[in-house]
Order: C-alpha cells, then structure tokens, then sequence
C-alpha cells in the first residue's frame, strides 16, 4: 500500500529533518513509529501527508503503486491518505456534523460520485459516534473549538471513521488522554481496523499499543529508521528508553 525509499524532506530554512527513511507498510498491518523528541516522527507524518511546510529533497513515497511526491495534500487525501493532526484548529462556525459532510462529498466529488445521501450520512453519523461515545450535542459544537484535549482526538477518530481513508496516520493521538478516554480512542482504532486498510501510529508511549496492538514497531532517531521489531521491542523502549539505542 505505500512504499517509502530514501526519503530525505528538510524544513523551508534549509534544515534536513528527514535522512534517508524506508518504510513499507502492506494492507491490514498496523506500523508504530516512536523516538525521542525531535527525531522526525511528525515530520515523516507530514510530509506522507504532503503538508508545505516541508520540501522532499530525494526519495520516493509510493502509495498504491502511484508516486504521489507531486500530489498536494487534497489529493493524497482523496486518494485515501488521513492524518490526524497532533494539534487540530478550531473552525468557529463550522459544526462537527457540517465539516465532516463537506470532507466526505469533496472526497466522492473528486471520485466523480454524487453526494452522499443525507439518509445514509446520518446512518454512518450515529453509527460512528456511538462506537466514540459521541454524544448527539456534541456533534452540533464548531469544530474543535472549547473542545478538551480528549474530545479533540476523539473527535478526529470520529472523522477517520467516518471518512474510511485507506492509510491512517494518526499522529500521537494518545497525547493527553486519561486512561478512559485512551481506551475510547483504542476501541475506535480497533473497529477500524480490517484487511484492505492500514495505520501508521506516531506515538511516544507504550501504553497506547497495549489497547491498538502493532505488527511492526520502528524507531526513529536523527530522522532515520534505526531499529525495526515486533510489539515487544515498544515494551523493551519503555524499560531501557532510547539510550541503549541512540547512542
């Protein structure tokens, strides 16, 4: 599903962030990224994602056979790329419900579909909030804004349920959460979870793979892949930390 090769992405003052990254990550897999602060964890994020704010010096990122490194980020999107941001904006005005109806019709407009209709928009709505324990005036709140830090990560689990990409990258979507709400979040990953889609969790701790359990975990230091293993090795970086590793 998506292949990276030597990938190499600087920030727009000239700093290189990104190393020289590999990474393939087939259909149904779950793949867990950790290292230490300012390893480039959100920046290979981004940069999958297709943000500006970063430009791709070398290397391939290869998404369901398509080099999308030319493809702004709308169209990653509708080809089924999602990222949940670290730190979601608030759009006043806008609600919940509204946001997410127009991100799902832009997505079928781009595929030559006509709108969904309202019928089944409010079936998969109440179907995905209840899987969140999304309450109904929730929903009708402008996006993200008063919104706790849990309710914002919810709420993005909420919009990769309702969007189904094909490739989620959640970016440490357990950042802030108490153990009830991480579980929430867990239980929403999980149900998304099936043999044609994939996620990429960026993550500091362990403690989220012990609800959404990985295939592969990777450690990236110094904006390189320097050690790849089974969940055991997220359990290993929690008792040794990265030291053992980075130096």
């Amino acid at each position: 599903m998506l292949n990276i090769k030597n990938l190499h992405a600087k920030i727009e003052d000239g700093v290189e962030i990104l190393k020289g990254i590999n990474l393939e990550i087939k259909p149904g897999e779950v793949h867990a990224i950790m290292g230490p602060n300012g390893s480039g964890k959100s920046t290979l994020s981004s940069v999958i994602a297709g943000k500006e704010d970063y430009e791709v010096t070398d290397g391939e990122i290869i998404f369901e056979g398509e080099d999308i490194i030319e493809d702004a980020p709308e169209e990653r999107a509708h080809k089924g790329i999602f990222l949940s941001f670290q730190y979601p904006v608030e759009i006043p005005g806008v609600t919940v419900t509204n946001f997410i109806k127009a991100a799902i019709n832009e997505t079928r407009k781009a595929k030559g579909l006509e709108d969904l209709p309202a019928k089944e928009m409010l079936a998969l709505v109440r179907e995905n909030s209840e899987k969140l324990s999304i309450k109904k005036d929730f929903l009708g709140r402008s996006l993200n804004e008063g919104f706790s830090g849990g309710e914002k990560k919810r709420n993005e689990i909420f919009q990769m349920l309702m969007l189904n990409p094909k490739l989620a990258i959640l970016d440490e979507t357990d950042s802030g959460l108490d153990i009830d709400a991480l579980r929430i979040v867990a239980d929403g990953v999980n149900s998304f979870r099936n043999e044609g889609n994939a996620v990429l969790l960026i993550t500091h701790y362990q403690r989220l793979l012990d609800y959404i359990q990985p295939d592969f975990v990777h450690v990236l230091s110094d904006g390189k892949i320097i050690k790849t293993g089974d969940k055991n090795l997220a359990f290993e970086l929690e008792e040794k930390g990265y030291d053992w590793l980075v130096n």
